[in-house]
């Protein structure tokens, strides 16, 4: 098991929110279980996040919606104000949850729903602290169609200024589709769909994939 104090260089640091102590010892378990992660802190209400992860600095933060003192969507934005803010992974028991929309469209990186297979919790970790961030891109994209905004921004220039390639590609992210899903479509090679969609996010000034899917839906782009 990984010493939660000083966890080693290359190892991602995590932090679990969450009021029920079972499901964080849980969580806890299958984290530390792996050589390149371990738990640095936890927390059982918002308010105690926003102290511990400003102390134990994680990578990622693994973040319910629902608890008590300050809920996961307020502790979320002001986490995210702090310069080099972890990524945060809202956690769900409802995978059409409003709540889980509003905390993606303030900042959070994906959301995971708390009944899901120990393999997924781990991929996703994995996936938010490499800056991919495609955590459900497909069930987020859902998401936001269900709690769809009719009031709909007009697209900023930026996006005006993407190549017609740039565009088509940004249509199929934003559905949820994986590089290798967007490859076989276009008849592209993965690592060049890659490098179209690093292209997009860095036009448009998106941090990942998810908040691709975020931009769409807020400019009626999908």
């Amino acid at each position: 098991m990984n010493d939660q104090s000083n966890p080693g260089p290359g190892v991602i640091r995590v932090a679990l929110v969450d009021d029920q102590a079972l499901f964080r010892a849980g969580i806890r378990m299958v984290i530390d279980s792996q050589p390149d992660m371990a738990v640095v802190g936890e927390a059982g209400d918002g308010q105690a996040a926003l102290s511990m992860a400003r102390d134990t600095r994680p990578d990622v933060v693994l973040m319910d919606i629902r608890m008590p003192v300050m809920d996961g969507i307020e502790a979320t934005a002001h986490l995210l104000q702090d310069p080099d803010a972890p990524r945060i992974v809202m956690l769900t028991t409802f995978d059409l949850d409003e709540a889980a929309a509003r905390a993606i469209r303030g900042g959070a990186s994906g959301f995971l729903l708390k009944d899901a297979e120990p393999e997924f919790v781990l991929a996703a970790i994995r996936s938010v602290y490499s800056g991919s961030a495609v955590i459900a891109a497909t069930a987020t994209a859902q998401l936001f169609a269900h709690f769809r905004d009719e009031q709909t921004r007009p697209a900023p220039r930026a996006f005006r200024e993407l190549t017609e390639r740039e565009r088509e590609i940004f249509g199929l992210a934003a559905r949820g589709l994986s590089n290798a899903e967007i490859a076989a479509r276009e008849y592209l090679s993965e690592a060049t769909v890659k490098t179209h969609v690093s292209r997009i996010l860095g036009k448009l000034e998106l941090r990942d994939r998810v908040q691709l899917v975020v931009f769409a839906y807020e400019h009626g782009l999908v």
